[in-house]
């Protein structure tokens, strides 16, 4: 009935594949556990001992770097059930229910249910603060409200799908890049893909350093300009290429992209600093893909 998938590159995922084994044994459904280590060079041997211990588990290691996307493809190909639960290895489910969760929505008449993020308030977080903050405010958001535009807030690290569905939409994403999240949500809206999101989220831990998460948050803007530059989508629901987009119709764009080179650096240092304001990190967005765009 269902395969879970997880991807992974130089993570642990012992506890985690521990943890939705033991929800999954309770619920007496046919399933599978499937990873791949994607070239990981950390952790492989950790996890192939902790893994070979539980049936219905394995454990693919490549030992050439696919990326994210191909190695997603890669799982739902070995896949042998119609559902597919993608979880990234930098998640821990919040409850003790969380597969159930998923499996009651299984016949809910939906093709892909997105049960959400979380950040763990009692983590003592020594690096990243600028990742969890921007999570707590931006990320962590109720399912009521992400329903309302259901292709708004797609968080592909927690996600249930129909493997039809996946492999329709995957096989488009022809690009290997951080930000591919709003390609994904981009494809299931064109694709008219019946959406639902609950309240079944996944602690996010995975989080990187200030800078790397200001490197990530501008290569995801350059996936943004392909997007758009290449007619990838003609319908979104990404509110910086909005607002953007209406900045460069009022030729307001000049403007920002000017206050980059004024302002980038003062920003930047506040964002690498150890209490980052992240409503900067929005402006900084909106000046950086300014610059970015204009300097092609």
């Amino acid at each position: 009935m269902l395969s879970i998938l997880i991807p992974t590159y130089n993570y642990k995922i012992s506890k985690l594949v521990e943890e939705i084994y033991k929800q999954l044994s309770k619920t007496g459904i046919a399933f599978e556990i499937l990873c791949n280590e994607d070239a990981s060079t950390k952790h492989v041997e950790d996890n192939k001992l902790n893994l070979s211990k539980l049936s219905n588990t394995f454990l693919f290691i490549s030992e050439i770097n696919k990326g994210r996307t191909a190695t997603r493809q890669f799982l739902c190909d070995k896949a042998k059930h119609d559902w597919l639960l993608f979880l990234d290895a930098d998640v821990m489910p919040k409850n003790n229910a969380f597969i159930k969760n998923y499996i009651s929505q299984i016949d809910s008449g939906y093709d892909a249910i997105f049960g959400g993020f979380a950040y763990d308030t009692s983590m003592k977080i020594d690096t990243g603060i600028l990742r969890w903050k921007y999570g707590k405010i931006y990320e962590e958001v109720d399912a009521k409200k992400r329903n309302l535009k259901p292709y708004g807030l797609i968080i592909s690290a927690n996600f249930l799908i129909k493997k039809s569905v996946f492999s329709k939409i995957n096989s488009r994403l022809d690009r290997s890049s951080y930000g591919l999240d709003n390609y994904f949500s981009a494809l299931l809206r064109g694709e008219k893909v019946k959406v639902l999101h609950i309240n079944n989220e996944a602690f996010h831990y995975g989080l990187e350093n200030n800078a790397k998460y200001i490197e990530k948050a501008e290569e995801a803007i350059g996936t943004l300009l392909w997007m758009r530059d290449k007619k990838k989508i003609t319908t979104h629901n990404n509110k910086l290429l909005k607002v953007y987009s209406l900045l460069k119709k009022l030729r307001l764009n000049y403007v920002t992209s000017l206050l980059y080179k004024i302002l980038n650096k003062p920003i930047r240092k506040n964002l690498l600093s150890k209490n980052p304001n992240v409503r900067l990190l929005q402006i900084y967005k909106l000046l950086y893909i300014s610059q970015k765009d204009l300097s092609k």
